[in-house]
């Protein structure tokens, strides 16, 4: 076998580099309450529903009792889309977006940034410099 055909065999076996807009699709942990979030493709967006929590766990039935819109509050939050509308960035990161929060019923200005492969930084802001970060880690 020539060198050529060698270099060509490994090159076709290695992995292609990860793209760096689907680091943040899985399932990750919140900081906060157990809660497990499945993040995936929407369009050229990202988005996030609510798999699981230890709320849920406890009460499968739960629902989005706190929204500020009466209408909403008996939505189940399992299955519920807490993640919105981003916009690729470099890097990875997703720009732009809003992120929902269950336990006050309101929805915050939102960025999704990775903080390696298991990792994902999280900003929620009702406008800067009043934010929060949370970190949040892929499950298996």
């Amino acid at each position: 076998m020539s060198i050529t055909m060698v270099l060509a065999a490994a090159l076709a076996a290695s992995p292609a580099p990860a793209d760096q807009q689907s680091i943040a699709i899985g399932r990750w942990k919140t900081e906060t309450r157990g809660g497990i979030v499945e993040i995936q493709r929407c369009g050229a967006s990202i988005c996030g529903r609510i798999v699981s929590s230890d709320a849920l766990r406890a009460n499968p039935a739960l629902a989005d009792s706190r929204n500020t819109n009466a209408a909403l509050r008996n939505r189940p939050l399992r299955g519920l889309q807490i993640l919105n509308g981003f916009t690729a960035g470099p890097d990875g990161t997703w720009l732009d977006g809003t992120i929902y929060n269950a336990e006050d019923g309101k929805t915050y200005n939102a960025r999704v940034t990775p903080a390696g492969t298991n990792q994902l930084k999280l900003r929620g802001c009702v406008f800067v410099p009043l934010c929060k970060t949370q970190t949040w880690t892929r499950v298996n």
